[in-house]
């Protein structure tokens, strides 16, 4: 078990932060680097670049830093095989295993959660992204082997990073690799979507939230922006960084790989870390560098996330008590759990042999769902072609709806003030 080091105090032991005369920020930079000896991670405004708050304790990894519920930060230790734990406030414990997966062949390189946490996706050095089902992880039937959802197969080499759109299981997942190519991928069904070729590695990984463009961080230190929105895509598309139109796509500054990547909210700005030991903010419009923030080695982690009202509040306490991560699975006989240890579980749960599981409900749900849908939207015999044929000409409406707009927008944001 391993105690996470507390924030970052001043000698009246209050976090350094300045309550009185600042209002909190909307969003906020979180950011981590393999070099400094004082702190872990550093929270920065993201508009002025101000230094808000600092959590000691080690290096973090990268690609594994992420914010739990609002309540407690976690990111994996540097050369090291256990997770720092921080609650906003003020010093945690660590908790228990649920569950071991063994499925990827080789080290796993990263792991996001879609936005609704029913699924998480593992990318890893075999070449292989996996989709898991949360509830099928955690189940408390011993003999119940994980499986992941869909096994996305078309790398060829090492995957590097990977990022996970909105909408929950209906989402967009998006991976990186060392083969050059991103890959868009439908997350329900495991379908490859759209692969980019770039004439360089790619390293990290993101899109806007409206998902119109992705940002891909290159080895060479380049960030290349994609539109999504285009035209006539096929399937396969090439990325050629020396043809003029795709020039005036890439934003430029760092000298070494872009190890990070990530968006505001609003979509205008773009959060880059490099291992050359700098962490940029651009416009995105004019592709310029706003902000320029040192750090003291290579930048394992930089994100843009919405700054959790309890950052700010001294006295604030995590909701859910976080229990001790254990090294094993059933480290005491019984029922398995010790004193004063939480127990996961998901909705209402029973003793009753009868009973059917979570996920047995799950997947009964799920088949419901899909009858329901084929037999409205399908239908039979001339009733589909009259549906059919309805749906076409709504498609085409929506498309001609869709493009006006866009054409609109683009000339109402590039119009002269």
């Amino acid at each position: 078990m391993h105690i996470a080091p507390d924030l970052k105090r001043g000698t009246s032991g209050v976090p350094r932060i300045l309550y009185c005369k600042m209002a909190a920020p909307l969003e906020v930079i979180l950011s981590s680097d393999s070099g400094s000896q004082l702190w872990n991670l550093t929270v920065f405004d993201l508009h002025s670049g101000s230094s808000l708050l600092s959590y000691r304790g080690g290096n973090s990894s990268a690609r594994t830093l992420t914010l739990l519920r609002g309540q407690y930060i976690l990111s994996a230790q540097l050369g090291k095989n256990f997770i720092n734990v921080w609650e906003i406030q003020r010093k945690v414990s660590t908790g228990k295993l649920l569950s071991v997966l063994s499925r990827h062949y080789q080290d796993v390189t990263c792991l996001k959660f879609t936005d609704d946490s029913s699924h998480f996706v593992s990318g890893g050095k075999d070449n292989l992204a996996l989709v898991w089902n949360l509830s099928s992880v955690i189940q408390l039937d011993l003999g119940h082997t994980p499986e992941p959802r869909h096994v996305l197969s078309r790398h060829s080499l090492p995957i590097t990073d990977l990022h996970c759109g909105m909408m929950g299981v209906q989402a967009r997942v998006v991976t990186a690799s060392l083969d050059q190519t991103v890959k868009v991928w439908e997350l329900s069904s495991g379908e490859l979507l759209l692969s980019i070729l770039f004439d360089v590695e790619i390293m990290s990984v993101t899109s806007d939230p409206c998902e119109y463009f992705l940002f891909c961080g290159g080895s060479d230190g380049n960030i290349f922006q994609v539109s999504l929105c285009s035209q006539g895509l096929s399937r396969d598309r090439p990325f050629q960084s020396d043809t003029e139109q795709n020039q005036n796509q890439i934003f430029k500054g760092h000298t070494n790989m872009v190890g990070c990547v990530s968006v505001s909210m609003d979509g205008t700005l773009l959060l880059s870390g490099s291992h050359d030991e700098t962490v940029r903010v651009w416009d995105i419009q004019s592709k310029q560098t706003i902000r320029c923030l040192a750090h003291k080695g290579p930048v394992t982690n930089a994100v843009i996330t919405a700054a959790p009202a309890n950052m700010f509040l001294p006295d604030s306490r995590p909701a859910v008590p976080l229990p001790r991560f254990s090294r094993h699975l059933n480290t005491s006989e019984g029922d398995g759990r010790e004193s004063g240890e939480v127990c996961v579980r998901l909705g209402l749960y029973t003793q009753q042999e009868e009973e059917e599981s979570y996920l047995l409900k799950a997947h009964r749900l799920n088949a419901l769902m899909n009858a329901v849908t084929d037999k409205s939207v399908f239908g039979d015999g001339e009733n589909t072609k009259v549906r059919v044929a309805e749906l076409e000409d709504e498609v085409h409406t929506l498309k001609k709806i869709n493009k006006d707009l866009y054409e609109f927008s683009s000339q109402l944001l590039t119009k002269p003030t």
